[in-house]
């Protein structure tokens, strides 16, 4: 049993990784819908839109911060469980899980930058 939870801490570590991977070009690539269709500037706006929200990276303060608080509750949770091994595997699970969670938070600020960077060029954004 104690070798399954090891490998269960490594699968939700290496889902992280994919996670964070899947998500790296998503929220910056959002089309934003516009009322009155898509003027002549649209294409190159949303260009320059796009590389304004990149900015906002997957790996930020944030994401940090919750793999960090999910590591240390993982870990006591993990540690109270199964001992030390159990603290092992609950500090890759909560770290995984955490930055996961705030991984997709992310996603959903990056394309709310290009809605607002749009807007702020004067495109009528509706959705």
């Amino acid at each position: 049993m104690k070798g399954m939870n090891r490998w269960t801490g490594l699968i939700s570590l290496g889902g992280l990784v994919v996670l964070l991977g899947g998500c790296s070009n998503t929220g910056a690539d959002y089309r934003p819908i516009v009322d009155g269709g898509e003027s002549a500037a649209y294409e190159s706006d949303l260009s320059e839109c796009a590389k304004v929200a990149d900015q906002r990276g997957y790996l930020n303060g944030d994401v940090q911060n919750a793999a960090l608080l999910g590591t240390g509750l993982g870990a006591i949770v993990g540690g109270l469980s199964d001992g030390w091994g159990g603290a092992l595997v609950g500090g890759v699970i909560g770290a995984a899980g955490g930055a996961g969670a705030e991984a997709w938070d992310t996603q959903d600020e990056r394309k709310q930058i290009v809605k607002n960077c749009m807007k702020g060029r004067g495109h009528n954004v509706v959705g």
